[in-house]
């Protein structure tokens, strides 16, 4: 049974690359570090990666807005929210503008929720549109994640 390649994985007799699939529903700076991070390795990894962005998360692909999230966690009123970013700095972490323009040029594919986007009054001209490569709802999503190797809700 065993595939001569680890990448590739075997379907209802079709062979498919491996992928991973990312709900980023937290628009928490940590969070989207942490999707933009796995994403990026997976893609490094030799895998296909997309990132399902919605609710609070979708609020990160407005423009100004990617760098702009809270701390989930001891964010006091921003002080540890600063704290973390001197740290990841020092740690020679690339900032999420770095992560993102990586993660597009390495094929990664983002998917922007419309029903969010209906329910939280955001235009379409108010988002960053050159990373969208769908705009879709629950179906979009669903379509993306069905066959992939790796699902994570952040």
């Amino acid at each position: 049974m065993g595939n001569k390649d680890p990448e590739v994985k075997t379907g209802k007799g079709v062979e498919m690359e491996e992928k991973a699939v990312i709900i980023l529903h937290s628009g928490d700076m940590d969070k989207v570090y942490s999707a933009l991070i796995i994403a990026n390795g997976a893609l490094a990894m030799g895998m296909e990666a997309s990132i399902y962005f919605t609710f609070w998360g979708l609020m990160r692909l407005k423009k100004g807005e990617l760098e702009k999230g809270p701390l989930s966690k001891m964010n006091m009123m921003g002080a540890g929210r600063k704290m973390v970013k001197q740290r990841m700095e020092k740690a020679h972490v690339a900032p999420l503008e770095k992560l993102m323009s990586d993660f597009k040029e390495l094929g990664g594919k983002i998917i922007a929720c419309e029903m969010t986007m209906e329910i939280m009054g955001i235009d379409k001209e108010e988002i960053r549109t050159e990373w969208v490569d769908e705009w879709g709802a629950v179906g979009s999503y669903i379509h993306e994640a069905r066959d992939a190797t790796i699902t994570l809700f952040i």
